[in-house]
């Protein structure tokens, strides 16, 4: 399996191609998305992305973990963790490539 990223740069030349908008206006156009959506993620708020999936925020508690070389115990602090859930139409087009 070939591993590739897609990133801004290439979001935004999507949104050139789709919708018609200058290429300044496509990169504004994701920059205010994806500010929207780290604003709303910051504020404790969910994004749902319908047939896409859903981002959250949740709190991991303080536990106990262990460093692997040693085994020594050592306190793991209480932290705030990115939460993705993909809706079932996206898990359906992702293994429906499964089937070729």
């Amino acid at each position: 399996m070939v591993e590739k990223t897609v990133t801004r740069a290439e979001l935004s030349e999507a949104v050139y191609q789709e919708v018609g908008l200058s290429r300044n206006e496509s990169a504004d156009l994701v920059e205010a998305v994806l500010s929207e959506m780290s604003d709303a993620l910051t504020r404790g708020e969910s994004v749902k992305i319908s047939s896409f999936g859903s981002f959250s925020v949740r709190q991991k508690g303080e536990r106990i973990g262990r460093n692997p070389k040693t085994g020594e115990e050592v306190p793991i602090l209480p932290r705030k963790v990115l939460v993705f859930r993909p809706s079932h139409v996206l898990k359906n087009r992702i293994n429906a490539n499964l089937k070729d």
